[in-house]
């Protein structure tokens, strides 16, 4: 987990956690993760290894309540904000039309909503984002109605405010500060999963911003077109369904207490059949920053004794092991990270791998 819209170094800003993604992907044989760390604007990365999981629903299956049950692949309805401009609603449906023919994707309906969102921004006390919407009844009534039409996953795109001469877009654009759009896209994909109880996904709809020489490596990212929506239909053409455990395993799907499956990539390994439920007993630890260990799921999978690896990821969250009385794995890096993961996977105690090595009695 990289928390949303908290100013990570690594992982803050659109797809720059993907190659850490990747390294846990291959250490772990099987890694579940949300779309901050995924989604790229219009770069992303499939990998049968990683499971795509909105943010509620990571925090509801680290909980136990839900399960992920491995698909194939899924049909995607795009929900458009009706206060998105006619010339920026085109992109859009571009951006789609371009994944059905060069990448095959199930995409469709395409359902505008009956009203403006009217997404507003905002920062925190601590600096991290968050937002509001003034029409989030709008926002599930087309929802209902891509579901009703056939959709089996959702990906959203709002008009979102912009103010391109503004000094904390300048300083974010240069490597500084947070994404000011997360935390209202957060609370986008909150409420459709909530509602709905399938995968969804948010790409904001924004003018192009003019031309910056200067600009860092992690926001390029977010500057080669005239949408953010690739990234998160392809992340949501094989998220896993989502599956609440209340009345236990439903039928037809194969539970999978132990360890992930393994995936492709290892010798003799397969990918997940179609069905596969994973669980969160099945998990081998949490990977999340160190300054950032306060949120559900990792408190859910601590709570239940899982190893969590804390990696040194800056922030302006200062939520620590030793402010929550953890016992964590420390890792300087995600490299680190990944040989924690590695030395779990194969039974080795990475207390056996750092020096001084102390004594039993």
């Amino acid at each position: 987990m990289i928390p949303t819209g908290v100013g990570c170094a690594l992982g803050g800003y659109a797809g720059d956690g993907l190659p850490a993604a990747r390294l846990l992907a291959a250490a772990s044989g099987c890694l579940i993760t949300h779309p901050n760390v995924m989604n790229g604007a219009a770069l992303y990365w499939s990998d049968r290894r990683i499971h795509y999981v909105e943010g509620w629903a990571l925090d509801r299956f680290a909980a136990g309540d839900l399960a992920l049950a491995v698909v194939v692949g899924r049909r995607v309805g795009l929900l458009l904000d009706a206060g998105i401009e006619p010339e920026l609603r085109q992109r859009q449906i571009q951006a789609a039309e371009a994944c059905r023919a060069t990448l095959g994707l199930a995409i469709g309906p395409v359902i505008t909503t009956d009203k403006p969102l009217g997404v507003g921004l905002s920062l925190g006390p601590s600096g991290a984002s968050w937002g509001t919407l003034e029409r989030p009844d709008a926002l599930l009534r087309a929802g209902e109605q891509l579901v009703a039409a056939g959709a089996t996953a959702i990906a959203v795109v709002a008009r979102f405010p912009e103010d391109p001469g503004s000094e904390a877009l300048a300083a974010y654009r240069h490597g500084d500060g947070v994404d000011a759009l997360a935390g209202a896209e957060a609370v986008i994909s909150h409420l459709l999963v909530q509602h709905l109880g399938i995968p969804c996904a948010h790409a904001p709809a924004l003018a192009p911003l003019p031309l910056d020489p200067d600009l860092d490596p992690r926001a390029a990212a977010e500057e080669l077109g005239h949408t953010f929506l690739p990234c998160v239909l392809v992340g949501l053409s094989r998220a896993p369904d989502l599956v609440p455990l209340a009345g236990g395993t439903p039928p037809g799907v194969r539970r999978t207490d132990g360890p992930c499956p393994p995936q492709s990539g290892w010798s003799g390994a397969a990918v997940p059949a179609r069905g596969t439920l994973l669980t969160a007993s099945a998990l081998g630890a949490v990977v999340a920053p160190a300054g950032a260990l306060g949120g559900e799921a990792v408190l859910a999978c601590a709570e239940r004794g899982l190893p969590v690896i804390a990696v040194h990821n800056p922030s302006v969250l200062q939520v620590s092991a030793q402010a929550l009385g953890l016992e964590v794995l420390p890792a300087a890096s995600y490299a680190e990270a990944a040989g924690l993961v590695l030395a779990l996977r194969e039974g080795i105690d990475p207390a056996a791998l750092r020096r001084p090595l102390r004594p039993l009695i």
